[in-house]
């Protein structure tokens, strides 16, 4: 049994679902009988990925578009053209996400890229789906894919990490309006993948990493997770389990309330007292 919104006839979309964890929801929605509108930039992915789909659940009931999530007109247009085509949407699915790397001081056409895509996709598909799918007054989920970058926030990749964290704070406004809103029956939850070996984590790698989880696995633990109401999903991977991912949180979240210096799990100081922590 699955959640009771991931049925035969439901409507899903699903951003950057031409390949990974956006691909494998997209198979798993398709194969509970629900017809799937994939998003995404690269057209020839999408006609790929609409082949696959389409054997699980007949060209009549998957759709693709070619949209820039990061711009709100071409959303707008997404969320009208799944209106024509399925009637409504009961689970929006924000997926799409993209990590070519940052450096603090690096180029701002690339900040701006990953914090358009990576935050403004989520915040475009949010405001411009949601409205119509409370005003049906059915049930429905809007899973916002988010990042243990954007809770512990490591050194290395800042653009990424301000994306995701702005994901984070984000989905919980989200999610504390929508319990707000009188007879909504719409409801938020923000995925935060482990590591999953995708086009965006492969770096050149062909094989998956004995590390990571793929995708399927990732989806998988997801609808379970989704069945029991969570909001946070928080996954795990084949190297680092739920707990130290939730003593890695609660030392970030100590930073503060212990003043200390920000992102002291990597500051030399403080290596011994975070190994202690860990341990303990």
């Amino acid at each position: 049994m699955s959640h009771p919104v991931i049925a035969k006839g439901n409507v899903a979309v699903i951003t950057g679902g031409a390949s990974g964890i956006g691909l494998a929801a997209a198979t798993a929605f398709a194969r509970a009988g629900m017809k799937v509108c994939i998003v995404d930039v690269d057209e020839s992915r999408l006609a790929e990925a609409a082949t696959k789909l389409s054997s699980l659940a007949g060209a009549a009931n998957v759709m693709i578009s070619a949209a820039d999530v990061s711009r709100a007109e071409s959303v707008m247009e997404l969320e009208r053209a799944v209106g024509a085509r399925f009637g409504g949407t009961d689970l929006l699915m924000n997926n799409a996400g993209i990590q070519p790397g940052s450096t603090l001081f690096g180029e701002p056409d690339n900040w701006q890229r990953i914090i358009g895509v990576n935050m403004w996709g989520i915040i475009n598909g949010t405001r411009i789906f949601a409205p119509n799918m409370i005003a049906r007054g059915k049930a429905g989920l809007i899973i916002n894919t988010g990042s243990k970058q954007g809770i512990t926030t490591p050194p290395g990749d800042p653009a990424y990490n301000v994306s995701k964290a702005g994901v984070k704070a984000f989905t919980e406004a989200l999610q504390h309006e929508l319990r707000n809103i009188r007879d909504c029956h719409i409801t938020a939850h923000l995925l935060i993948p482990g590591f999953v070996f995708t086009g965006l984590t492969a770096k050149g790698r062909t094989e998956k990493p004995a590390a990571a989880w793929s995708p399927e696995q990732t989806v998988d633990f997801m609808l379970t997770r989704l069945k029991a109401g969570d909001f946070y999903i928080l996954c795990p991977d084949n190297d680092v389990p739920r707990a130290l991912d939730e003593k890695r949180m609660l030392w970030a979240a100590g930073d503060i309330v212990e003043n200390r210096p920000p992102l002291s799990r990597w500051h030399p100081d403080y290596a011994d007292a975070f190994a202690r922590f860990v341990k303990g």
